[in-house]
């Protein structure tokens, strides 16, 4: 039984782009629905360019309401059906009751080696503590934030003269591979966890 993904962006969406081109042939989920919280999010536009059907809830004029927002975005995603929920640069943090609601069947990729550096800033966060390496992680949404099970990891060195911006840019290189490679695992039923580099 083919799973049926739904992918929550807020940027451009280079990861999801990498999900949805993965979920071709023999993969065990396929891209039904991808969602915003910003209707000028240049992901959805991609996603429609590749046949997705795309939605978008603009968070901001439910300022100081997220529940009323999240309600929007549940019915949203519940007229999808999806199976599995990936979060791909989705930029808002989410109530305990909506994550509930998805227990066990909501992925995210962070920009760090959790446990470390949950949060925002990863990359300067890294740097600034003198780590030699850096790198980043899929795991199970849970309600406490970047705090869930971990599904994969991918590891980049840190190099002399790094900057944010330069280490920022190897990591994605890696979500790009590995978001992936963990959500086929996922979809097929495999919650090993997967390390890269």
């Amino acid at each position: 039984m083919t799973k049926r993904v739904a992918l929550l962006i807020s940027g451009g969406g280079s990861n999801m782009v990498k999900l949805v081109e993965s979920m071709q042939g023999d993969h065990p989920a396929r891209a039904v629905l991808v969602g915003s919280n910003d209707p000028e999010a240049g992901g959805l536009k991609k996603a429609a360019a590749m046949g997705i059907e795309t939605f978008a809830v603009d968070h901001r004029p439910f300022k100081g309401d997220r529940p009323a927002f999240e309600a929007e975005l549940q019915r949203q995603l519940e007229a999808a059906q999806p199976d599995i929920i990936c979060l791909a640069g989705f930029m808002r943090v989410l109530t305990e009751g909506f994550v509930r609601n998805w227990d066990g069947r909501m992925l995210n990729i962070h920009p760090s080696l959790l446990p470390k550096y949950k949060g925002l800033h990863t990359h300067k966060r890294a740097l600034e503590a003198g780590d030699a390496e850096a790198g980043c992680s899929v795991h199970l949404v849970t309600p406490e934030l970047d705090d869930g099970p971990i599904l994969g990891q991918a590891r980049v060195p840190v190099e002399a003269g790094d900057t944010a911006d330069t280490l920022a840019a190897r990591v994605l290189v890696q979500e790009h591979l590995l978001y992936p490679a963990v959500l086929r695992r996922f979809a097929a039923g495999d919650h090993a966890p997967l390390m890269l580099g």
